[in-house]
């Protein structure tokens, strides 16, 4: 067994069923898998939690376990370390990065709040333990409006670093807040022409959107919600076929909680697969095997300066405070 490129390279007994084999080790180990909706699907069948950012967070304070197996992307694996130092906090590849959390580095975002020091610091949680560290409270796409709202009209924000969630919220709120220049690369590549095409050819369909799109796919939209609110939005709309502009990992959960709805990816701007989905490439660097490798070997560990954890756990515990 080695650690190599980020991830457990070993070989694994092709007789074994790896599902059976994941969730003896779970028992074994005393651990837990939380899964992100956009983790591919059989992942997301033989997690114990499944959520978005908010609820791994939420979950992530109340797990009784020793070991805790994150399947997404690597800030969410330091997300919960930060949450749970007293916990060996593992992931499958290291490599699963974030496009978004690579655009805002520390040292940047703090030569930019230097220049506006009269301004609160709100960052999404699409960053790093680093840019958590120089942030004032956190936020998520299911309570960003409910965070930055508990702050007086006139307060001078700087929201980052992404600048089309950043623009939605400005248009919800009529603020100005400025706005840190990232965005996911994901929902920057959905094609507003083939999405009208597509509905043009669904009459009945709605078009659902994550609030990470850019202005024109937002705009077009029948509603906009995070990956837990489409779902919850789903269950109340009276449409049976939709069109979703978020990352196609989401499908997954949509089509075991509604098997009666249909669900019709909405395509990138570029052909990025056969399927004309929009994958996130990080996201899916994570396999069945990985997780199986990682929990036999406890390897990948995510780690970190128990005073870094400590500053960013600060902004963590007052975006939960307020998201009670």
């Amino acid at each position: 067994m080695t650690v190599e490129n980020g991830y457990v390279q070993a070989d694994i007994d092709p007789n074994i069923n790896l599902v059976e084999e994941i969730n003896r080790l779970k028992r074994e180990k005393n651990a837990v898998i939380m899964a992100h909706y956009y983790q591919k699907g059989e992942i997301q069948d033989i997690a114990d939690f499944i959520g978005d950012s908010l609820a791994l967070a939420q979950k992530a304070v109340k797990v009784d376990a020793d070991i805790i197996l994150l399947a997404g992307v690597h800030f969410m694996g330091e997300t919960v370390k930060v949450l749970n130092m007293d916990k060996k906090v593992l992931v499958p590849d290291l490599n699963a990065g974030c496009s978004l959390a690579d655009s805002c580095k520390a040292e940047d975002l703090q030569a930019f709040i230097n220049q506006h020091p009269d301004h609160t610091v709100i960052s999404y949680v699409n960053t790093t333990a680093k840019v958590k560290a120089l942030t004032d409270i956190v936020v998520t796409s299911s309570n960003a409006l409910k965070v930055v709202n508990s702050f007086p009209a006139d307060q001078k924000i700087i929201f980052g670093p992404d600048r089309n969630l950043g623009s939605y919220i400005n248009a919800e709120t009529g603020r100005n807040m400025l706005l840190w220049n990232g965005a996911c690369h994901v929902h920057e590549r959905f094609s507003l022409e083939q999405i009208l095409a597509l509905k043009k050819a669904n009459p009945g369909a709605e078009i659902i959107c994550h609030p990470e799109c850019k202005r024109p796919i937002v705009l077009a939209s029948d509603y906009v919600g995070s990956t837990a609110a489409l779902l919850s939005y789903i269950d109340k709309s009276s449409a049976d076929t939709f069109i979703v502009a978020t990352e196609e990992g989401i499908l997954h959960q949509m089509k075991q909680s509604f098997p009666n709805k249909t669900f019709i990816p909405a395509p990138p701007e570029t052909e990025t697969g056969m399927c004309g989905c929009n994958n996130c490439e990080y996201m899916k660097l994570n396999t069945l095997e990985k997780v199986y490798l990682t929990l036999k070997y406890e390897l990948p560990e995510i780690t970190l300066d128990s005073e870094l954890a400590k500053q960013a756990k600060r902004p963590i515990d007052a975006m939960l405070e307020l998201s009670k």
